[in-house]
């Protein structure tokens, strides 16, 4: 008997394995995770990886990273960094818009996930 997992299954198992590797700066990867959608929502996916980016403490690298790798991961190009690959000519406004829906869907399981492990 072959059991096919949904989409959200995907995202919470690799948000769950990223989220609880986490093991520094855990109050501060929540608190950045929780805010997380909606400052993507209201900068955009390129501003807000570059400020992750400029910042670089653990909690920003350990959320950039994990968003990085499940976003290229679902766009077909494994092993890319995410911001490269937006601020990329070749990258088209469809893509970009199938990134950011991506990484918000994402998200909300990190987001819940830091939630429920750093109280």
């Amino acid at each position: 008997m072959s059991i096919q997992r949904t989409k959200e299954q995907e995202r919470a198992q690799f948000a769950w394995e990223r989220v609880k590797a986490v093991s520094q700066n855990q109050k501060e990867f929540k608190s950045l995770a929780q805010s997380a959608p909606a400052d993507i929502q209201a900068n955009g996916l390129a501003q807000t990886l570059a400020f992750w980016r400029a910042k670089w403490e653990s909690h920003h690298q350990a959320l950039y990273q994990a968003v990085s790798d499940w976003v290229m991961k679902e766009m077909g190009l494994p092993g890319q960094d995410l911001l490269e690959w937006i601020v990329n000519p070749n990258t088209g406004s469809d893509r970009y818009r199938q990134a950011t829906a991506e990484a918000i869907a994402f998200l909300v399981w990190v987001k819940r996930f830091a939630e429920a492990e750093f109280k």
